[in-house]
């Protein structure tokens, strides 16, 4: 007994830490595997995180401060051994949005987040993800891509005071054209250039072997790492480029200026803000202006990316607990806050880095926390240098695979209804992101209570009508199924009997009970009988304590008929 228990605690433990199923097979290779792809991702996540930090309006350190923390949470919580948390593009995009620039909301929000996850997780709410549907993420995504991609055309162009709303941002964009800077104008061209070259020769050497000589499998080898870390590669070069043209008294480019030198102080989060004018910004005031964005930015988060570790997972042959996934970004968060992270989720690009270089388990990110780490202590100064043309030329190319133009192909060939919640979500995030989020969400609601209420119920007439429910019967489908039956059975002369075929039947609620106490009774005051066939032992459970009047059933759909056929013949022979 004491042996099985102690099988229980520690199943029960392994649980909660994944680390323990993968850390007592731990050896050599993976640790070389690892180290190899944690820091080709670390150097991936350098240049992005400073990039992405851009888009959520807050100075670029902060894009640092929010890419270690999840290394070290994930490694012990965490059920893929692909998956990178980080700071991304779109979570860049939704906390833009909510914090206004101001680096305290972002921590507030990160905490806020954080709790909300972890409380989703300990809760096992897991299930409210399942309605967000494809074509809502797949709108959102592909108009998130736009709005983050063309956000960046006014630093290749080195224009200032541009709006953020996005209509706006695209006519004054267009409208300081004459005001845009030859450097800055030239080196990003130059930027997008290399690192559409660069991942084109990734895309075409991929990164498996073959059967060509030993020298020629080396040198495609070396392409392909190089390509792999372009994002590194173009910033360290245009910093280069920046850094010789302000030493020499030429100021050509927009520079990323001034950051914050060092580690970020581990303290606990700032709950109120201090402006500049005294005020004092309390923390329930800072959680009424972050407002809808304590919805939308935690599930958004955990959807992300429990997607891919979904996807990845699938891909590798391993298996995921989706609520693990969601208290270990949940717990990312929360510890995040205490750095001054702003929220973070998994990334898809990085995360396909991680696994194409051969990753084997999550330690793999303690290495790349540990490069950010030490870009934080000692190479904040360089970051001065960084031309912003330069990071923008890094975010356009990596949300530029996110706009997919086969989705709408495929959606009016699979379900054309489909298009209108992904047209909803595409076109209102050009508004405002989280309101293009909500009205994809209530519009595929609308489409599913539909689906529920008016099920499809075919009609057939076997000498005895046959009403044939193609699902369940929840009180929204009542009011459908009455006027079938008044329709077909009871205001027809001379009323006709009926088998209503439950075959699909699975539950029934005290509504549908109500109603079809209703009419039996109708049937019985015309002289004729409803017989219930395939009812599952559970439904006909409920149908038998209720003491419906005159209720008969059968198990299979051919007996109802015989016995009303029988029931029929004997009625006009007496």
């Amino acid at each position: 007994m004491e042996r099985v228990m102690g099988v229980r605690w520690y199943a029960a433990l392994r649980s909660s830490f994944p680390i323990l199923t993968w850390l007592p097979r731990y050896n050599l290779t993976w640790l070389k595997m690892d180290l190899i792809a944690g820091l080709t991702v670390g150097l991936t996540t350098v240049p992005q995180a400073l990039a992405y930090a851009e888009v959520a309006g807050l100075p670029v350190q902060y894009g640092l401060y929010s890419a270690f923390m999840g290394g070290f949470i994930y490694c012990i919580f965490g059920t893929s051994k692909d998956i990178t948390l980080g700071p991304t593009a779109i979570m860049s995009l939704l906390c833009s949005e909510y914090i206004g620039g101001d680096p305290v909301f972002a921590v507030v929000l990160t905490l806020l987040c954080g709790i909300i996850q972890a409380g989703m997780a300990l809760l096992r709410l897991g299930f409210l993800l399942d309605f967000i549907s494809h074509p809502v993420i797949k709108g959102f995504t592909c108009a998130a891509a736009v709005t983050i991609g063309f956000s960046q055309v006014k630093n290749i162009l080195g224009l200032k005071e541009i709006p953020q709303q996005f209509f706006l941002q695209v006519y004054y964009t267009f409208h300081k054209i004459p005001e845009a800077r030859v450097g800055d104008v030239i080196l990003g061209l130059c930027c997008l250039f290399f690192l559409v070259m660069l991942t084109l020769m990734k895309n075409s050497l991929g990164s498996s072997e073959d059967e060509a000589p030993l020298l020629v499998r080396s040198a495609r080898r070396l392409v392909w790492s190089l390509a792999t870390i372009r994002n590194a590669l173009v910033v360290i070069a245009a910093t280069g480029v920046a850094y010789s043209a302000e030493v020499t008294g030429h100021h050509f480019f927009s520079l990323t200026g001034k950051t914050a030198k060092g580690l970020p102080p581990f303290k606990a989060p700032p709950l109120s803000e201090t402006v500049a004018n005294g005020t004092v910004i309390t923390f329930s005031d800072i959680a009424k202006d972050l407002g809808g964005g304590l919805a939308v930015i935690p599930l958004m988060g955990v959807l992300e990316s429990i997607a891919i570790a979904k996807a990845f997972s699938s891909k590798n042959n391993y298996r995921i607990d989706a609520n693990q996934e969601l208290f270990a970004i949940g717990l990312t968060n929360i510890m995040g806050s205490f750095v001054s992270a702003y929220p973070i989720t998994g990334s898809f690009g990085r995360t396909a880095v991680n696994s194409q270089t051969g990753v084997c388990s999550p330690a793999g990110g303690i290495v790349t926390g540990v490069i950010v780490l030490l870009s934080l202590a000692f190479l904040m100064p360089l970051f001065f240098y960084i031309p912003k043309a330069s990071l923008a030329a890094v975010i356009i190319c990596a949300v530029s695979p996110m706009i997919d133009f086969r989705v709408p192909v495929q959606l009016w060939r699979v379900k054309r209804l489909d298009l209108l919640p992904f047209l909803v979500t595409f076109v209102v995030s050009f508004w405002e992101v989280q309101y293009g989020i909500v009205g994809g969400v209530v519009v595929s609601g609308f489409m599913l209570l539909y689906i529920v209420a008016r099920p499809k119920v075919k009609v057939s007439d076997h000498g005895v009508l046959l009403l044939e429910l193609d699902s369940g019967l929840n009180f929204p489908v009542t009011e459908h199924l009455s006027r079938l039956v008044y329709k077909h059975a009871l205001h027809v002369s001379p009323p006709r009997c009926l088998v209503l075929d439950c075959a699909h039947v699975s539950s029934i609620d005290f509504t549908v009970v109500h109603e079809l106490t209703e009419l039996l009774k109708q049937f019985e005051l015309r002289g004729v009988s409803m017989i219930f066939a395939g009812l599952k032992p559970s439904v006909l459970k409920v149908l038998l304590s209720a003491d419906l009047p005159g209720f008969r059933h059968t198990d299979r759909v051919d007996q109802a008929l015989q016995l009303l056929t029988s029931i029929n013949h004997y009625e006009q022979q007496f």
